[in-house]
Formats: C-alpha cells, sequence, structure tokens
C-alpha cells in the first residue's frame, strides 16, 4: 500500500514537471510579484520639485535652499517670485513651493531661544495627491528645522524601519498573497482537472484509499511552494534588504503551516468547482479582492469600518501577514506570534475537516 501512495506521489510530481505553464505560474509568478512590489510599485516618494520664493537671499535661507537641494529626495526647480506661486504648481513644474519670511534668519534664532515668533517659513504643497503632499511637507519639516537650526519641543524615533522602506511592508503581504493564491489555485485545478476528464473515477477504483490519492496529489504542491518560499526569502534578504531579524527558523515554520493552509483551501475549493474554469475563477478571483482588502497587506485593519474589520477575522492572509512582519520587521521570536499561529491552525484543521467531508459525500 505504501509502494502505492509513493507511486502516485511520483506521477504527480512527473505531471506537474510536463507542464511547462504550471511550474511558470508556481515558480516564477511569485518572484515578479515580489520585485514588482519591491522596487515598481512604491509609496516612498522621490524626486519631488521644490520651489523657492524668498524676498531677501540670505545665508540663512541659502543654507536651508542647499539642504533642499543637496537631499535625493527633491529636485530644486529655482527661485521664483510670490506672484508666480500660482502658475507653477497649476502647471505642475513644481509640486511644493516653500516661501522664506523677509527676516527668516532673526525669525529662526527667535525659536531656537525659544521665544514666540510667527512662522519663519511657509510650505504650499499641491494636495491633488495626497500620497505625494504628506510626504514632502513631513520631508521638508525634517530638512528645515533640524536640532542645528532650531530646538525641538519633542524627538521623534522610527523604530524597526527608519528609513521608511515600502518593501518593508510589502513583501510579508505579497507573501501572504502569494501563496494562499497559487497554492489554492494550483491545488484546486489539480484536483478538478481529473473530474473533468474522467480520471478521477480510475482513480477511485485502485487499490489507494481516495484520501490517500488526494494527499498524494497534494504533496507535490506543497514541496513545489517549499521551493517558492526558499526563493521569495532568498529575493527578500538579498535583493530588497528586508530583515529577517526574528530567526529564519519561526519563519520558515510559519510559512509551512501557512502553506498547508492553502492547499486545503484548494482541496475545499476543488469539492465545489465541476470544471478547471470554474476552479480558477474561484480561486483567482474571488478570493483574490478579499485577500489584498482585508488582509493588511494595503490598508490598515483598524481604518476598515467595523463590519469590515469582522469579517477579515476569517481571512487567512491577515494572521499570516500580522505574524511575519512581527518576526522579519519587528524582531520578535516565534513565541510572541503563537495567538497567530493558533488561529492558523484552527483555521486549517477546519478546512481539512471540512473538505474531506465533502470529498466523502460526493464519493457517497
Amino acid at each position: 500500500m505504501k509502494t502505492n501512495f509513493l507511486q502516485f506521489v511520483h506521477k504527480e510530481f512527473l505531471h506537474i514537471l510536463r507542464d511547462k505553464r504550471t511550474l511558470l505560474i508556481v515558480l516564477l509568478q511569485p518572484a515578479v510579484m515580489l520585485l514588482l512590489f519591491g522596487f515598481a510599485i512604491s509609496t516612498e516618494v522621490n524626486d519631488i520639485r521644490v520651489a523657492v520664493v524668498s524676498p531677501k537671499i540670505t545665508d540663512g535661507v541659502t543654507d536651508a535652499v542647499n539642504r533642499i537641494a543637496n537631499n535625493p529626495n527633491f529636485i530644486f526647480y529655482g527661485y521664483i517670485s510670490q506672484n508666480e506661486i500660482d502658475e507653477v504648481l497649476r502647471r505642475s513644474d513644481v509640486m511644493v513651493v516653500v516661501i522664506f519670511a523677509a527676516d527668516y534668519d532673526m525669525r529662526m534664532i527667535q525659536a531656537a531661544d525659544g521665544q514666540q515668533t510667527s512662522p519663519p517659513v511657509q510650505i504650499v504643497v499641491d494636495a491633488s495627491n495626497t500620497n505625494i503632499a504628506s510626504s514632502a511637507s513631513v520631508y521638508l519639516q525634517n530638512i528645515l528645522f533640524d536640532k542645528a537650526s532650531v530646538q525641538s519641543m519633542f524627538e521623534t524615533r522610527l523604530l524597526y524601519n527608519p528609513q521608511m522602506r515600502s518593501a518593508y511592508n510589502f513583501v510579508p503581504g505579497i507573501m501572504g498573497v502569494i501563496f494562499i493564491l497559487v497554492c489554492a489555485m494550483m491545488t484546486s485545478v489539480s484536483i478538478v482537472r481529473e473530474k473533468e476528464v474522467g480520471t478521477m473515477e480510475v482513480l477511485l477504483v485502485s487499490p489507494v484509499r481516495p484520501m490517500r490519492i488526494i494527499v498524494a496529489k497534494m504533496i507535490p504542491y506543497f514541496v513545489i511552494s517549499c521551493v517558492t518560499l526558499a526563493v521569495i526569502l532568498l529575493l527578500s534578504f538579498y535583493v530588497l534588504d528586508v530583515p529577517m531579524s526574528g530567526g529564519i527558523g519561526g519563519i520558515v515554520g510559519l510559512s509551512m503551516l501557512y502553506l498547508t493552509l492553502a492547499l486545503a483551501f484548494g482541496l475545499l475549493i476543488s469539492t465545489f468547482a465541476h470544471t478547471q474554469v470554474a476552479a480558477w475563477l474561484v480561486s483567482a478571483v474571488v478570493m483574490l479582492m478579499p485577500m489584498i482588502m482585508l488582509s493588511g497587506m494595503l490598508f490598515p485593519i483598524e481604518n476598515l469600518p467595523l463590519v469590515l474589520q469582522g469579517i477579515s477575522c476569517i481571512v487567512p492572509a491577515r494572521w499570516y501577514i500580522s505574524a511575519i512582519r512581527k518576526m522579519m520587521i519587528e524582531g520578535l521570536p516565534f513565541s510572541a506570534v503563537l495567538n497567530e499561529c493558533a488561529v492558523l491552525c484552527v483555521m486549517l484543521i477546519t478546512l481539512v475537516g471540512v473538505s474531506f467531508k465533502k470529498f466523502n459525500d460526493r464519493l457517497e
């Protein structure tokens, strides 16, 4: 019986290796998506064009303008007059205009001494793009009002991601979405294909028990998913410079649990879908939006309405992404994500139980 089971596993491996399209999707697509989100799709704002208005170009103004011009986030457009502000903003020649007061140097000295004074600088920002507007304002405040020029009322410290790199946010999210989509998609399509072409009935009359046949079909996809996991972790660490501060063992262990959950999801889909097209649609379309919108990949869960926050609790990617961020970015050990791990285990047991029951009911 054991030999027959291993033969089924071997058959599935051969089938996958012969199917170049499947290998392309399982191995290449995750790497492409990771690099795309890590490099091309970025929330970091660069090359912000800045113009300056100054009635008097003093030493203090020159020093401040030099700090702006030498910062890699900005492109210095030049000096303009007060009357040109609206024109250059409307033409999109610049995104930000910095207006220095005529007595800028004196006001900065008064501010440094703690004296009450009107603002020495005004920042006019084109807020048609809110991401650029908020980032440009923060960047300029950090440049113009550093500790060397004015004594701060408070100190801001950025922990875990002081460079504010968007890859630190996207990589855990992409991992959560890729694994659930690819693993569920490939598993469901593989099982439905057997039913669609009529070979499932032939397999079920073999000496191997039906559940063993299903497990045999899932094992090759689990192995390939582990290879995909290794590729993603290597790209994240060596190409995108995402840290693995919490320990690689805990990250791999939690990811393998999540991979098993994704395979169980695919098994559940296969019990409902009757055609490969239906399995593709359920896996790729129906699951895609909830995974992206309700997992915390792009938007904080806390910003969602209470109803959607409740729905997000049944999205596996939410718990996996949260745990991976804690271990990869914050450097917490595996013991700090036991709650998330417990939730994923409950989901796995539930999915496996429901899937096997539905599969047995169909056999009967």
